[in-house]
């Protein structure tokens, strides 16, 4: 196999990859801020006492949840010009991957604030704290410190499903190994090469799951 592999048309593309990669990056870090502030949203209303924002939460999540993300991808991308509602490729993506993410960071977060005994919620009502002074100072922090390892867990998903954002023509990971296939032919070479760049984002996302987990248990050991 390592005799018919051709490293030297990796090296000759790998300022495309080096390139498409920093896009995956910044693509799937703009998504995960924009999945995570969703997500927050998203879980506030979600448990609201209100049962028309419930139901409009719930809506949006069991509908995210219920349809696979390449549909939605393709809403957006074709759907909404028919519509009269033109967006850029990128922020097309963005706006799926964004949305996509977010209902399932909204149900991790919700886990998280469930597991939060009520004791303390009750606490900050004694003190006269509001319901957002709640969430911000008592309820968000321990559930997100709760709930670290499956957030980044679903941020690697993201890193991963923006390989879907190749099909509207978007310059990520994939689509550097779909260019280095057609102007080739060499698939081998340029999936494989693909799939390294990703397994990096995967490792490191991993590390840093891993180390967070890590100081997580050594404060709640002092």
């Amino acid at each position: 196999m390592l005799e018919t592999f051709n490293f030297r048309v990796i090296l000759e593309y790998m300022p495309l990859y080096l390139q498409c990669f920093t896009a995956t990056l910044w693509l799937s870090a703009v998504s995960l801020i924009g999945a995570l502030s969703v997500g927050i949203v998203a879980c506030a209303m979600r448990l609201s006492q209100s049962r028309i924002v419930s139901r409009i939460s719930g809506i949006y999540i069991e509908s995210i949840r219920s349809t696979p993300l390449l549909a939605q991808l393709y809403f957006f991308y074709f759907g909404l010009p028919s519509l009269g509602i033109r967006l850029p490729e990128a922020v097309t993506g963005i706006l799926a991957l964004t949305l996509n993410s977010g209902a399932y960071y909204a149900e991790i977060i919700r886990a998280g604030i469930q597991a939060i005994p009520y004791g303390q919620i009750e606490a900050g009502i004694a003190s006269g704290l509001n319901y957002f002074q709640r969430m911000r100072f008592i309820v968000l922090p321990q559930a997100l410190g709760l709930t670290i390892k499956p957030m980044l867990g679903q941020a690697i998903v993201l890193v991963k499903d923006s390989s879907l954002l190749s099909l509207i023509s978007i310059m990520e990971l994939t689509r550097a190994g779909q260019l280095l296939t057609s102007d080739r032919f060499m698939p081998a070479e340029g999936f494989l090469t693909t799939a390294a760049f990703y397994l990096v984002v995967y490792y490191i996302l991993k590390s840093i799951s891993g180390w967070s987990e890590k100081r997580l248990i050594f404060r709640e050991a002092h």
